[in-house]
């Protein structure tokens, strides 16, 4: 499967394959999404497919614009409450890593809610997906472009070496720019409740619409009628074990001389390879070079993928500070670890 630039001749042919119910893979600035009409229940039917996605995990709907949302979404539904909330949001952080659960229309195919009278929405804040959708002339039912529970695809090439022919178009758009995918936020409910976090701090939403509840860290193994992706509890793993371990708690474990070692900063790995037993040749990575968490999280999924590729024993990760882009990195991380084969 070749994998073509995202140039303004190539969005034009992508827009038309999936109008016509093809499934192409392209870039936001979350992760790669595996796009398919959300209108079409044969498109809709082989995202689940190529995926090898269980049914009852419902996709996130990409719209290209503004007046896209109310063709799918019914908002009659929503209380005059959640309503402001809702215009609140949408103008200050659309498009962004933000996705909305609200009530869908009966126009929305089931299978694209798994069976829900809800839907998740979300505006991509990157130029070629906004692009590829408003040419097609429907909105975009639009998954991480990986096979399911596996790391989720950071550049183009990470779609091609796990969905290879299962795709029929893979844009390259670059490395996506936040790394880790969008918070999913529950309007249709009595509370805003965040379900999965994401590239939006808890904290940044607060600040425009209050408190909003949260969900579980892990929700259970499987079951129907998950109102949000990313609820299992494993998700996003590598092939190789992975085990998250607290801030300064490798520094005093002895050494695992076929581990490989995943810190958030140069201090923290600094501080554990100045222990006994480890050296210049140990795998240590770093997330951010800078301690910051934007940086770690737009490098978090990329240096698993690294990690995965050097034939590690079990990928040591450092848990990183619960605050901001911490929650959606933490999260990744521990649902990671709770991969079973």
């Amino acid at each position: 499967m070749p994998v073509f630039p995202a140039s303004d001749e190539n969005l034009r042919a992508a827009a038309a394959l999936l109008a016509a119910g093809g499934l192409v893979a392209f870039p936001t600035e979350t992760v790669y999404g595996l796009g398919g009409d959300a209108f079409n229940p044969a498109a809709l039917a082989r995202i689940f497919e190529a995926k090898n996605r269980p049914r009852f995990d419902p996709l996130i709907i990409h719209i290209g614009s503004l007046e896209t949302l109310e063709k799918a979404a019914d908002l009659s539904f929503l209380a005059e409450p959640a309503r402001q909330k809702l215009m609140l949001l949408t103008s200050r952080l659309w498009p962004g890593p933000l996705t909305l659960i609200l009530p869908k229309k009966r126009d929305l195919p089931d299978l694209a809610t798994s069976g829900l009278p809800t839907a998740a929405f979300r505006f991509p804040d990157h130029p070629a997906a906004q692009a590829l959708i408003r040419l097609s002339g429907t909105a975009a039912a639009a998954p991480s472009a990986n096979l399911f529970g596996r790391l989720s695809p950071t550049r183009a090439e990470h779609v091609l070496e796990q969905l290879g022919t299962r795709v029929d178009m893979i844009l390259d758009g670059g490395p996506a720019r936040i790394g880790v995918e969008s918070t999913v936020l529950d309007l249709a409910g009595e509370r805003p409740r965040i379900l999965r976090p994401g590239g939006t701090p808890r904290e940044l939403i607060e600040a425009l619409i209050g408190r909003v509840d949260c969900g579980p860290a892990v929700s259970g193994e499987s079951g129907p009628g998950f109102r949000s992706p990313g609820q299992l509890k494993s998700h996003y793993a590598p092939h190789t074990p992975l085990k998250v371990c607290f801030r300064g708690e490798l520094a005093v474990q002895s050494p695992d001389p076929a581990g490989a070692y995943l810190f958030f900063d140069p201090a923290s790995r600094d501080q554990w390879l100045a222990g006994p037993g480890r050296g210049a040749g140990a795998q240590a990575r770093i997330l951010s070079k800078t301690g910051t968490l934007a940086e770690a999280a737009a490098n978090l999924f990329e240096i698993l993928h690294e990690m995965d590729a050097l034939g590690a024993s079990c990928i040591y990760a450092e848990q990183v500070r619960e605050e901001g882009l911490g929650a959606a990195i933490n999260d990744r991380l521990f649902r990671a670890s709770a991969r079973k084969e």
